[in-house]
């Protein structure tokens, strides 16, 4: 068991086991890529996509942030290269950008399909994450698991395994590409570390607002487009 606290050696530690390993993770994003970018069913029915892998200095601040929260709790720290991918289950990410809401249910069964076919285990969800009341009562009814998003956004997240005989995980979120906008805004802003400036955490709940507002208007675009 590593000492508690760590020492900045041993988060060092691990992060360079991460980074050793960084080539597996990349080829995990493509596999995604082409699994999802190959299938008929699902090209229609989605804006855009993308994947990364989390920069090495990323995990660090990652690392840093755990260890305030197991400091926190009490908790002695109990993280090593031997469960690193287990703790942390976002080093891969892959996002997939859709239009409106409704596209959802079919999306969701689409990207569920291909994982079991490609024998991607799911370890959790799909999840979504999301503020506004009316679109957690939209999920809720296709017996979709909700949680409250304090940070204010709205996005469905899985958690898949690799196929591998060495196992990593990787998160995908599905999301509108009006709530992609406030994503990255945040992201730039308030994100790992929340804004010091009172009138940009403020402007960011507006944004998240007026986010949650375009996306009504685009699904109601849609369905009067649908019934026309």
């Amino acid at each position: 068991m590593p000492s508690y606290p760590p020492s900045p050696e041993e988060l060092d530690s691990l992060v360079a086991y991460y980074e050793e390993r960084a080539s597996l993770f990349r080829q995990f994003v493509e596999n995604l890529r082409v699994m999802f970018a190959e299938s008929v069913e699902l090209k229609p029915l989605i804006h855009s996509m993308r994947g990364r892998i989390k920069e090495p200095s990323h995990l660090r601040d990652k690392l840093q942030r755990k260890l305030a929260k197991y400091r926190e709790a009490g908790r002695d720290w109990d993280i090593t290269s031997e469960n690193l991918f287990e703790r942390v289950t976002d080093l891969t990410g892959f996002r997939i950008l859709h239009l409106h809401t409704s596209q959802f249910a079919a999306i969701n069964a689409i990207i569920l399909r291909l994982l079991d076919e490609n024998r991607y285990p799911v370890l959790e969800g799909p999840i979504a994450r999301t503020w506004d009341e009316e679109y957690g009562a939209y999920f809720k009814s296709l017996g979709v698991e909700t949680q409250q998003s304090p940070r204010m956004y709205t996005s469905v997240h899985y958690v898949v395994e690799t196929n591998t005989k060495t196992k990593y995980t990787a998160e995908i979120q599905l999301r509108t590409l009006a709530e992609e906008l406030w994503g990255e805004v945040d992201h730039l802003i308030n994100y790992p570390t929340v804004s010091t400036k009172l009138a940009c955490r403020e402007q960011i709940k507006v944004l998240a607002r007026m986010t949650s507002s375009c996306t009504r208007l685009v699904d109601s675009i849609f369905r009067t487009h649908h019934e026309t």
